[in-house]
C-alpha cells in the first residue's frame, strides 16, 4: 500500500508541474496573440487611445474593445469582425452587455450639477435622457414629466443636439443652460418657445461628444444607472414596467 501511495504522489506531482508548464506556455501564447491583435489594430486605427482584449463565450473568438467600440477577431489575429453577438438561447446581447459596461464606466464620472433634472421626491428609478430641444418625441416626453415622476422615475437631461455643434438647435440648448431657472428655460423651450439667446460656460458640447462616444444616435436616449442604453420614447408606465423588469433580470 505503501509503495502504490507514493507512486500516486509521484504521479501527482508530475502532473502538477506538467500541468503548470502548459498554462505557463498558454500564458505566453496568449500574451502574444495579444500583442499581435493589438499592434494590427493599431496599424488600422493608430489614434486609438486604448485597446483591450477579453475572452468571449466563443471558441475561437476574441472581444476589442477601441475607445469605447466594440469588435471581435479571430485567435488567429487575421480576421476582425464587426457586428453583435447575440446567445440564442438566453436571448441574452453579449455585445450591448460588454458596451453596457464601457457606458457604466463613462457615467461614474460625470458630474450631477451639470444636468438640469426633474425628480419626485423619492425617486425608484433614475434616468440620464439625452435629449434635442427640438425632437418631437423629446417634446412628447418632456410634455409628460409629470406623469414620469409619479411613476417614481427622475430624469436627468443631457445634451444632444442631433444637428450638431454650433447648430440652432445647440444655441437653444445653451441658451436654456444658462437661464437662471433652466428647467422651466427647459420646458418653455421644448413647448416651442425660443429661449433668450444667453451665452455662458456650459457643457452642452461636453454631452453632445459623449452622447456620440456611448453609441447614441438619436433622441431621446434613455440611459440606465447599469449603463444599459433604451433608445426611443416610452410612455410612463411602460417605462417603469421595462425598468422593472431590467433590474429582475440584473438581481442575482
Amino acid at each position: 500500500m505503501r509503495g502504490t501511495s507514493l507512486m500516486i504522489k509521484g504521479v501527482v506531482g508530475i502532473l502538477v508541474v506538467w500541468t503548470s508548464a502548459v498554462l505557463a506556455v498558454n500564458g505566453q501564447e496568449h500574451a502574444e496573440l495579444e500583442q499581435t491583435i493589438e499592434s494590427r489594430i493599431r496599424a488600422l486605427a493608430p489614434n486609438a487611445e486604448t485597446i483591450a482584449i477579453s475572452e468571449t463565450p466563443i471558441t475561437g473568438l476574441l472581444q476589442v474593445q477601441v475607445n469605447s467600440e466594440i469588435y471581435y477577431a479571430s485567435d488567429d489575429a487575421r480576421y476582425l469582425v464587426s457586428g453583435r453577438i447575440i446567445d440564442m438561447e438566453t436571448r441574452v446581447d453579449i455585445t450591448d452587455q460588454a458596451k453596457s459596461g464601457i457606458r457604466r464606466s463613462f457615467m461614474q464620472d460625470l458630474d450631477p450639477t451639470e444636468q438640469i433634472t426633474f425628480s419626485p421626491a423619492d425617486a425608484e428609478f433614475e434616468l440620464l435622457v439625452f435629449t434635442d430641444i427640438d425632437c418631437g418625441y423629446c417634446r412628447k416626453l418632456h410634455d409628460q414629466m409629470s406623469e414620469y415622476m409619479e411613476e417614481g422615475i427622475a430624469i436627468s437631461y443631457m445634451a444632444f443636439p442631433r444637428a450638431g455643434v454650433g447648430s440652432h438647435s445647440f444655441d437653444k440648448y445653451v441658451s436654456v443652460w444658462c437661464a437662471d431657472d433652466q428647467q422651466n428655460a427647459l420646458t418653455l423651450a421644448k413647448a416651442g418657445t425660443e429661449p433668450a439667446p444667453a451665452q455662458c460656460d456650459n457643457p452642452v458640447e461636453k454631452q453632445y461628444n459623449l452622447g456620440r462616444e456611448l453609441g447614441v444616435t438619436g433622441t431621446p436616449a434613455l440611459l440606465t444607472a447599469d449603463g444599459t442604453l433604451i433608445p426611443g420614447y416610452i410612455p410612463p408606465q411602460q417605462l417603469k414596467q421595462r425598468l422593472r423588469a431590467l433590474t429582475a433580470t440584473a438581481a442575482p
